[in-house]
């Protein structure tokens, strides 16, 4: 009877404590799962962002700098982009990415030119430099790549990679009803 009255309670605290509500982030009423996914997330996304850092460093850039100067590189060469394009891809606003470009265009890393039918709107492509830059990176970067990655089948580097394309896309969302119920509380 004593374990029953402690029991009953502490069942109480734990559905106070569950981080989810939608059945399809719960395991069996409980939200270990989705905590145990976080936790592993977190570890990750704090590695690949040492290796970012690392990646960046090695061509004398910042973190954003080097993302930047990355996309515009693998980017279609008959479609340059311009500082909306890579703000919106990086989940960034377009007043830090025009900051960040301005740098790079600065290191002749990057070249800026007007947009040939808009001209409120530039085209980015990156310079010989900034090629040889990245061309010098890359043999840096494709062991450590292959060290993150390379556990995972093709299926499930394809399935990561949509996986995680959902996941940006609804994070700045989150993030905004975060701020709303924070702010009203």
């Amino acid at each position: 009877m004593l374990n029953l009255s402690i029991r009953e309670p502490e069942v109480d605290v734990l559905v106070g404590l569950l981080t989810a509500s939608k059945p399809e982030l719960l395991d069996g009423g409980e939200d270990r799962t989705l905590r145990t996914l976080l936790h592993d997330y977190f570890a990750f996304a704090r590695n690949l962002e040492e290796a970012r850092a690392k990646f960046a460093s090695y061509i004398g850039l910042s973190p954003t700098q080097y993302m930047i100067l990355i996309l515009l590189a693998h980017s279609p060469q008959d479609e340059p982009l311009g500082i909306n394009q890579i703000a919106d891809r990086l989940h960034l606003s377009g007043a830090f990415v025009t900051i960040e470009v301005n740098k790079l265009v600065a290191e002749d890393l990057v070249h800026k030119s007007g947009h040939p039918t808009d001209g409120r709107r530039v085209q980015l492509v990156v310079t010989e430099e900034g090629l040889n830059r990245l061309k010098r990176l890359a043999a840096f970067q494709r062991p450590v790549n292959d060290a993150l990655f390379g556990m995972l089948s093709h299926d499930e580097f394809g399935q990561l990679s949509r996986l995680l394309a959902k996941l940006a896309a609804n994070g700045e969302k989150a993030v905004k009803l975060a701020g709303y119920i924070e702010a009203t509380r």
